[in-house]
This record gives C-alpha cells, sequence and structure tokens, in this order.
C-alpha cells in the first residue's frame, strides 16, 4: 500500500507520520500516535465516541481521512488537561456522575469543550444541540448537561480553569 506522510499538531506538540492511503484518523491516533482517548465505538459516524477537535471544529475521526488532517492542529481529550490538573470539564462530569461506563465520555468532553470555546455561554438547547451527536446508553444525558451548564455558570470558556 502507498503511504502518505502527514504532519499535524497533536495536542500541542508537532507530530508525523507516515499513513496508509485511505487510513482513517481514528486508526492513525490509536494505533500510530497511541493516543487511546478517541475511542472506537460504531465505525460508522453514528456514535461520537471518535470525536475530536481538528482545527477548532469537532469531527469523527473515524470518518476523516488521516491524509487529509495533513498541516492541521489535532486536539484530544488526551490534551485538555494537563495530568495532575483536569480540565474544568472533567471536573464537572465527576461532580455530576456523568460519567457511567465512560464509553461515551472522550466524545462527550470533546463535544462540550468545542461548545465551551466557541460560546461561553450556552443555553441549554445549545448544549443538547453540540452533544446530540454523540450517543450515551447510561447517564440519560441530563447529568451530561448538568455537568457542561455548570461549567459555563462558573466563567469557563472550555479553557482549564485554575
Amino acid at each position: 500500500m502507498t503511504k502518505v506522510p502527514v504532519q499535524i499538531t497533536l495536542n500541542g506538540k508537532e507530530r508525523s507520520v507516515f499513513v496508509e492511503a485511505g487510513q482513517n484518523l481514528l486508526d492513525t491516533l490509536r494505533r500510530s500516535l497511541g493516543d487511546l482517548t478517541p475511542k472506537y465505538g460504531c465505525g460508522q459516524g453514528t456514535c461520537g465516541c471518535c470525536s475530536v477537535v481538528i482545527d477548532g471544529q469537532i469531527r469523527l475521526s473515524c470518518l476523516t481521512l488521516a491524509e487529509s488532517v495533513d498541516g492541521s492542529v489535532i486536539e484530544t481529550v488526551a490534551g485538555i488537561g494537563d495530568g495532575a490538573q483536569l480540565h474544568a470539564l472533567q471536573t464537572a462530569f465527576i461532580t455530576h456522575f456523568a460519567a457511567q461506563c465512560g464509553f461515551c465520555t472522550t466524545g462527550m468532553l470533546m463535544s462540550a469543550k468545542n461548545l465551551l470555546d466557541n460560546n461561553p455561554s450556552p443555553t441549554r438547547e445549545d448544549v443538547v444541540e453540540a452533544i446530540s451527536g454523540n450517543i450515551c446508553r447510561c447517564t440519560g444525558y441530563e447529568a451530561i448537561i448538568n455537568a457542561i451548564l455548570d461549567v459555563a455558570a462558573q466563567g469557563g470558556s472550555g479553557r482549564q480553569l485554575s
């Protein structure tokens, strides 16, 4: 197979990788770059588990060709906290019990962060719309919505709060 060079900025770090032509970004992130935070759910773009932010836009990494993101800035859950300090959204998800099995959590967090980065004062309807591409079987969504609205009410822009 043909290998294609791809250079990206992943969670603030310049990364270079050779990918097979036609390989999706999810496989590249998980297998080639070692970022296991985007989850493989359906592989068809319907569950949202693999959501990442690419150049400021929420995207499904299972439906995005790795070669199409050459030169892009990509953010995953691995890049939203600093390890010792959780991101405000991560803390709110814990406080509000917004994660049960945890499978949808990374996609929900990325959708929520992207929303708050672009709209720091969302309405409940804005939050519902922002996470509408993410399926959760466990929580019933209310805890997730409340966690996101709580961060917004505290002045959270989706960026790490001190």
